[in-house]
């Protein structure tokens, strides 16, 4: 009876285990759906796979110091300038110099002679250019004025210019060094100019003469723009006497009042003079040694309808020298040469030319020690 109850248990067993996995199925796979009398089967399968790769972890160099750095101050330097706020970058670079060369001689009971002379000569320069892709514009203004006061003397002026230049030029590519150019100069003085010892008669005032110059051309400027070649063939000239008793005379080259027998004005003197011709310009700036730069100027023109072939020169030759940020030292001479100003006029005493003069090399030479201060 035992016997037959184990097996019995034995095979019950198995039939049980049939039954829970089909209760388990049938819990998991939806029961079948029928719709229009077809009959659908699905089976919904969801896989989530996830995957984690972690990077390989280097161990620091044996070399490598992790220790917390030392901080030393001692050799640290405080800023020279001050804090600069920022400010938009701007296509204009400008200059502005202002300086005073003063040369001084006394004597007390100097057996040898001489006289007690100061002799000072003040500058201003004002820069402005504007550089923008192939296009840039020039601008230079010169104010000079120079006295010299002697023992025994009145005030004597030892120079006198203003000098205005204008240079506005157009290239068409980056690589190129040509420019189309259009240029204007304009030169005159500040005050009456003398031929001392007289002082009653002035031989030069202000816009007496006064030269304007304007032309266009070409312009060949080296990358670093310190040699600077106009080319202009067709160049206008007008010299300006505003000063009518000068214009009378016929100063420097305009057309003379017509006299009568007596010396009475019957026409007055032009104040204008007009030419066109050929103007060839050059600035040259070369650095000699470690504060020392040369400077080079000249401007050459001939007139096409006047005297075509007779060039007026103008040639300034400067060498300046910087001791340091304040003082400097500068030697200059310039060299002028220009037929239409006439020296040892010979007149009757009626005032009528006898002899109108010949034209003659200027040549003048500076040296001067002072202060230099740019703002």
């Amino acid at each position: 009876m035992k016997r037959i109850i184990s097996i019995f248990l034995q095979n019950l067993f198995p039939l049980f285990f049939l039954v829970a996995l089909a209760t388990q199925a049938q819990d998991t796979i939806p029961a079948p759906i029928i719709v229009d009398s077809v009959y659908l089967d699905s089976t919904a399968v969801d896989t989530i796979v996830i995957r984690r790769t972690l990077d390989k972890i280097y161990s620091p160099k044996k070399d490598v110091n992790l220790q917390i750095p030392n901080i030393d101050f001692k050799k640290t330097k405080t800023l020279q300038k001050g804090f600069q706020r920022f400010r938009v970058p701007s296509f204009w670079e400008t200059e502005n110099s202002f300086g005073i060369n003063i040369s001084e001689v006394a004597f007390v009971n100097w057996n040898a002679g001489g006289d007690n002379a100061v002799s000072g000569l003040g500058f201003l320069k004002f820069a402005r250019k504007y550089k923008f892709n192939n296009f840039q514009w020039e601008n230079n203004l010169e104010l000079r004025y120079g006295l010299n006061a002697q023992e025994g003397r009145k005030l004597r002026k030892t120079e006198d210019v203003i000098r205005l230049s204008s240079n506005l030029g157009f290239k068409k590519d980056n690589t190129s060094r040509w420019f189309y150019s259009v240029q204007l100069n304009f030169n005159t003085q500040f005050s009456n100019g003398y031929k001392y010892p007289d002082r009653d008669t002035p031989i030069s005032r202000f816009m007496a003469p006064g030269y304007l110059l304007f032309g266009a051309g070409t312009s060949f400027i080296t990358k670093d723009e310190k040699f600077n070649l106009y080319l202009s063939p067709l160049t206008q000239k007008s010299t300006f006497v505003l000063d009518q008793d000068l214009a009378d005379n016929g100063s420097f080259g305009v057309q003379e009042a017509v006299l009568d027998a007596d010396g009475n004005v019957i026409t007055p003197g032009e104040n204008h003079l007009l030419e066109i011709g050929i103007l060839i310009t050059n600035n040259f700036n070369y650095t000699l040694a470690d504060n020392i730069e040369l400077k080079s100027r000249v401007n050459l023109y001939t007139d096409y309808i006047k005297s075509f072939g007779n060039i007026d020169v103008d040639w300034e030759l400067n060498l300046h020298m910087k001791v340091n940020k304040y003082i400097s030292t500068s030697l200059g001479t310039q060299l002028i040469y220009d037929d239409d100003i006439l020296f040892d006029v010979v007149k009757n005493d009626n005032g009528t030319i006898v002899d109108p003069g010949t034209p003659k090399i200027q040549f003048k030479q500076v040296l001067g020690v002072g202060i230099l201060y740019g703002f």
